[in-house]
């Protein structure tokens, strides 16, 4: 028979774990706001609406959701060519804005967190950094 002080030792570590990791989150939301203020509002806005037919959408966005790595290297290395989001076919050019790995995860766990958006698993700079052009 388990130890009840082992089953309420086991939960107590997941529930720190879990906090650690939204605490961790939220953090790296704050510190992609800031950069989205810096490098993306511009085109995307303030609002993440984007510009009609020119610039993408980041509100609401079925591409953040489905295509995570594409994203990721969108922002990494810069976007040209074709993309489709919410049914819409863009076709627009996006200069590499020159962010560090750590960065780029900052500013995708901002967009992927925000207007609509629903990402509660973090991106990292660990993952931003296995992302190869």
């Amino acid at each position: 028979m388990k130890s009840p002080f082992l089953s309420l030792f086991m939960f107590c570590a997941i529930l720190l774990n879990c906090n650690s990791q939204t605490a961790e989150l939220k953090s790296s939301i704050e510190r992609g706001k800031d950069i989205y203020t810096d490098f993306c509002v511009t085109c995307h806005l303030p609002n993440g609406e984007g510009v009609k037919n020119v610039y993408p959408p980041l509100a609401q966005s079925d591409y953040l959701k489905n295509n995570r790595e594409a994203s990721i290297l969108g922002i990494k290395y810069g976007q040209k060519g074709e993309i489709v989001v919410n049914g819409k076919t863009y076709n627009s050019f996006m200069a590499p804005m020159g962010l560090s790995d750590d960065e780029v995860a900052d500013v995708m766990n901002y967009i992927t967190n925000s207007w609509g958006n629903q990402e509660d698993k973090i991106i990292t700079e660990e993952e931003v950094s296995k992302i190869k052009k």
